[in-house]
């Protein structure tokens, strides 16, 4: 499992050059060994083996820790290799016996100063690790200059002038790569962060949405139903139902476990007859045995249909009769309420009515896979179509 630091792209860039600087040690070693050999006689005997270990060693252990887990240790060992090769150039002179090299040769440390200045990179602050390019870039030309015979001073500032041009070629790279890797960090954490913001702005319009539906489909239905001095026991039963929703969300009690088909089957079939007893209940489709209906989908399609069925119930007319059509597959489910009522024209529903917008349409389509629509002419009846597909 990969975790989220917040640095990941930093921290992958950085390290790319921990291995890259420690291949380059190994190969600068490989390179000026024979240099190495013949300019150990002119130093103290204790120093060539010293400042070998501790400089090449630093530089290739660099890339052996950037295999561990974090960058601690990488930031760490880099900073000792950039600190490290500074020493050996600061220390050659207590070191030097003589005799003068031929102008034509120079110190094998006059060889590598950018790879320890990436190194600095790594370890430290864009500006320290270009101070330190600067540094090592005189330092060693320095050495050059007091170790080779015939030595000139209008050739050591052009040979310094070169080191550090050439040299920041290389170090400028490294310093911009991680740049563009704390870039990239700080924009993928802004991004998550507006994703977050965007989705709780999300769930606050579903939640209100989903508020909305049930003060229009119990609350008000209730108060309705009971306006119209219709018998205790329908709106005693709405109110019951209602209270019960309300109290489920209080109290936060709600199940995730998935649906059967047949569970599915039972509880339409509830939330049809709790909106309307009268009406008519088919299914069509009965081999699907095997499909698995979210929660939320369920209950969804149940809330949408009961709504579509209260609808019906008030406004088709007092000879409309209703028929709920269920077809269940192994893609999904399909439920149509039907009625023969004085149907109607939906361009004339104002828009605070939340009944259709909200309670069917809106319910239906923010479900992933669902989709709902409603045909009805004026005096040919509505159709109210619930699909969720499982796919």
């Amino acid at each position: 499992m990969t975790v989220r630091t917040g640095h990941e792209n930093t921290d992958r860039i950085l390290r790319m050059f921990a291995r890259f600087v420690g291949v380059g040690y190994v190969a600068y070693l490989a390179i000026l060994l024979p240099s190495i050999t013949a300019m150990a006689p002119r130093l103290e005997s204790w120093w060539t083996p010293a400042a070998v270990v501790t400089v090449f060693g630093s530089g290739i252990t660099i890339s052996l820790v950037s295999f561990r887990r974090g960058t601690r240790a990488i930031r760490i060992t880099a900073g000792i290799a950039a600190a490290a090769f500074l020493l050996a150039a600061f220390t050659w002179p207590l070191a030097w016996i003589g005799p003068p090299v031929p102008g034509a040769e120079g110190v094998w440390l006059a060889g590598f100063p950018g790879l320890a200045s990436i190194a600095a990179v790594i370890a430290w602050p864009t500006a320290v690790a270009f101070g330190h390019l600067v540094v090592g870039c005189v330092a060693v030309q320095l050495i050059n200059y007091g170790v080779r015979v015939d030595s000139s001073l209008t050739m050591l500032v052009a040979e310094i002038a070169f080191a550090i041009m050439f040299c920041t070629l290389f170090v400028g790279g490294a310093a911009m790569a991680m740049r563009t890797g704390r870039i990239l960090d700080s924009t993928t954490e802004q991004t998550h962060s507006a994703a977050a913001t965007a989705a709780a702005h999300r769930a606050r319009a579903v939640e209100q949405d989903r508020f909305a539906a049930l003060i229009h489909d119990g609350v008000m239905a209730t108060l309705l139903t009971a306006s119209r001095r219709a018998p205790k026991a329908a709106s005693a039963g709405l109110a019951t139902a209602t209270l019960r929703e309300l109290d489920a969300i209080a109290g936060g009690v709600t199940s995730d476990q998935a649906f059967s088909a047949a569970a599915t089957l039972t509880y339409l079939r509830a939330a049809a007859a709790e909106s309307d007893h009268d009406a008519a209940f088919r299914v069509r489709g009965r081999g699907a045995d095997d499909l698995q209906v979210p929660a939320d989908v369920a209950r969804t399609i149940a809330s949408a249909l009961a709504e579509a069925l209260r609808n019906s119930h008030r406004h088709a007319g007092p000879s409309a009769t209703s028929t709920v059509e269920v077809a269940v597959t192994v893609r999904g489910i399909r439920v149509r309420v039907i009625d023969d009522g004085v149907g109607f024209d939906r361009s004339t529903v104002a828009p605070h009515r939340l009944g259709v917008t909200v309670s069917i349409l809106g319910r239906m389509r923010q479900l992933p896979g669902g989709s709902a629509w409603i045909d009805s002419t004026p005096g040919h009846g509505t159709t109210v179509c619930l699909d969720w597909d499982a796919a």
